[in-house]
């Protein structure tokens, strides 16, 4: 593999035995589209978005060598840390971890043995060196409290797509959910029932198999900031009744039928914020799933319950959003009388 040249296919086991074989048999047409099912089954074992972010950090590794003059496939393991020594001053700590998952790849697949894992000291002492150095907390969008969520959907126009986003912030707050699994909903994902609504999440980040779950949105206290009222009132104002659940509305307030893309999540909490006098720069799609764990823990809420409305998995991520919503709670500093 050349400089610059992506990340091959990776071969099926079946494939591989097949070419290991001196004179191998003609396949049958039926055994042939069995073959073709199975390598379609092992591409998919990886998200699209993850082999995407793959070839993009390999072709990047791959430009960098040959500026350089040296070779990217195989490379060594004095180069690869040359290359973390590179990206240093520019790139954050994960990203450079995920670079030598795509270098370890791209030579796993060539057949060559990786110069990019920690088993290679050139290359686990340069990357601890970075991180000690220049450290690793990442930057991350602020959580939206529930006094800034009512503040931003007051600050709303009274139209279809004001009624839109009022019924997005309200739901993605209440349910802690990514913007990629609010763009993802469809209608019928969305189940009125006395207590409120139980939305089916089909698949999600951390649900690659589409196992789904059941997420509960018990009615607001108050109608103006009800998810359950407020997504009504969306559905009803666009006269939708299947399909998409957010779509996209034109600057003439036309109903569009294209579904909303989860960029456009961030960019509906950004224009909220800006038209509820709030930095615009501080906030994104992220900072209504943090939000929830953080208010819901500053009242009272348990770990392990926020845990079952945001799906994580991992109780030191939750942990994550909440801290800094803890720092004042329980704080011995507040014991001291003085």
């Amino acid at each position: 593999m050349s400089a610059g040249q992506s990340i091959p296919d990776e071969p099926h086991p079946a494939r591989a035995a097949e070419l290991s074989v001196d004179r191998p048999l003609p396949m049958a047409p039926a055994v042939r589209l069995l073959q073709q099912q199975a390598d379609t089954f092992v591409r998919a074992a990886k998200a699209p978005s993850t082999l995407r972010a793959y070839r993009s950090d390999w072709e990047h590794f791959s430009r960098w060598c040959e500026q350089h003059t040296l070779c990217p496939l195989p490379a060594s393991p004095q180069t690869v840390a040359l290359y973390l020594a590179a990206l240093a001053a520019t790139h954050r700590p994960g990203t450079m971890t995920r670079r030598l998952t795509a270098i370890t790849k791209a030579h796993q697949i060539a057949g060559h043995p990786s110069p990019a894992t920690m088993q290679q000291p050139a290359v686990s002492e340069t990357l601890k060196g970075i991180r000690r150095t220049l450290g690793t907390a990442q930057q991350t969008k602020a959580p939206l409290l529930t006094a800034d969520v009512k503040r931003m959907v007051k600050a709303l126009p009274n139209n279809l797509a004001g009624r839109r986003d009022r019924a997005l912030l309200l739901l993605g707050f209440a349910g802690g959910f990514r913007r990629s699994e609010l763009a993802a909903l469809d209608i019928e994902d969305v189940l009125p029932t006395e207590d409120g609504l139980v939305v089916k999440l089909r698949r999600s980040k951390t649900d690659p198999e589409g196992k789904g779950r059941d997420v509960g949105i018990p009615y607001g206290s108050t109608p103006s900031t009800c998810p359950v009222r407020s997504l009504g009132v969306w559905k009803a104002a666009a006269g939708i009744s299947e399909g998409a659940l957010f779509r996209g509305v034109d600057r003439h307030g036309h109903l569009g039928v294209v579904r909303l893309h989860k960029d456009s999540v961030a960019l509906v909490v950004k224009r909220a914020a800006e038209a509820a006098g709030l930095d615009p720069t501080q906030y994104a799609g992220h900072s209504l799933r943090a939000g929830l764990a953080t208010q819901a823990y500053l009242n009272g809420a348990g770990e392990l319950a926020i845990m079952r409305q945001t799906g994580h998995r991992s109780l030191a991520m939750v942990r994550r959003y909440i801290r800094d919503g803890s720092l004042f709670r329980d704080n011995p500093a507040g014991k001291l009388g003085l």
